[in-house]
């Protein structure tokens, strides 16, 4: 992941940045919602304090993408991002749950809403929140950068919402528009951070990455000129944009040479047609059951793709 060191300096400090500027928003809302004696106000501040903790999530999951692989962590730190992420997704859920119950009891206990001081903090909120979402969502391929753009997203709708609110109340006297709002984006917000929920689980669980078909993956190796067979295939993610791939590749007793050049082609293949970079290919000679392992005799002959080594069992 070497290649990505200079988007992840920017990405650290556009996270940084993001930092500093949800701080002070948390303290201008905190006080402004004391000197207004406004519920909803003192509620926002809290709501962005679980924003300082997603993006200092997601700045430490940043951080540790970018170390090295070591010998205790062959694979480096990659999964960091992904679990943020999973964390991350999992405060969304709860947040969402908690908005949506509070704008209920709006609903039967209707609170008078104060606009101005509301609504001028509010709009500081949104030209916040909207700039931050911006700047990540140009990276926000990345499923760690995903969950906290959906963070400030959310957050940039329901300060907006804020705002709305209060100009169709002022305008209208009509208070439930408020909750009603507040429920909208809660739906909006929880329908978001499932899915990352269940795309960092995946990635977590080392099921096949999304938009990836092992069926596809086993026939296209299984094109490759010179492969007789491919068992044992296991396609899984690193990281929520690496994946890797372990298989036995069945070919005929060819010298070696000829053997490394079939290795050659079937990475092509699977870099070009899939994007996958790290593979382990195991190739022999004769059949092997796969039902517990290999229980054939190993093949004399072990080639392994840029020399990776990676002993990823499975029981079936």
């Amino acid at each position: 992941m070497h290649v990505h060191g200079s988007a992840n300096g920017k990405m650290q400090r556009v996270l940084k940045l993001s930092l500093l500027a949800t701080f002070a928003y948390v303290l201008l809302t905190f006080f402004a919602g004391l000197r207004a004696h406004s519920l909803a106000l003192i509620s926002e501040a809290g709501h962005n304090v679980s924003d300082l903790v997603a993006l200092a999530l997601s700045f430490v999951g940043v951080y540790l993408h970018t170390r090295p692989a070591t010998e205790e962590k062959t694979f480096g730190y990659q999964r960091a991002g992904v679990l943020a992420a999973f964390v991350n997704a999992l405060t969304l859920v709860v947040l969402s749950i908690w908005i949506a119950v509070e704008a209920v009891d709006r609903f039967l206990h209707p609170v008078l809403v104060h606009p101005t001081v509301m609504m001028a903090v509010a709009a500081v909120g949104v030209l916040m929140n909207g700039v931050i979402a911006a700047l990540l969502w140009k990276s926000s391929g990345d499923v760690n950068i995903r969950s906290v753009y959906l963070h400030m997203l959310g957050d940039t709708l329901s300060t907006a919402a804020v705002i709305a609110g209060g100009a169709g109340i002022l305008l209208t006297g009509l208070n439930w528009i408020d909750p009603l709002l507040s429920i909208l984006i809660a739906a909006m917000i929880l329908w978001s951070s499932i899915g990352i929920v269940r795309e960092t689980l995946n990635i977590l669980l080392e099921g096949t990455p999304q938009g990836l078909s092992l069926s596809k993956i086993r026939t296209a190796m299984q094109g490759v000129e010179g492969v007789q067979d491919v068992h044992d295939l296991h396609v899984w993610s690193l990281g929520s944009q690496s994946h890797a791939l372990a298989s036995h590749v069945l070919i005929a007793d060819v010298p070696l040479s000829a053997s490394a050049e079939i290795l050659d082609r079937l990475n092509c293949m699977l870099s070009d047609r899939f994007h996958i970079s790290h593979t382990t290919i195991q190739f022999e000679m004769t059949g092997c059951e796969t039902t517990h392992g290999c229980s054939a005799p190993p093949s004399p002959e072990l080639v392994s793709a840029h020399g990776h080594h990676h002993h990823h069992g499975h029981a079936h």
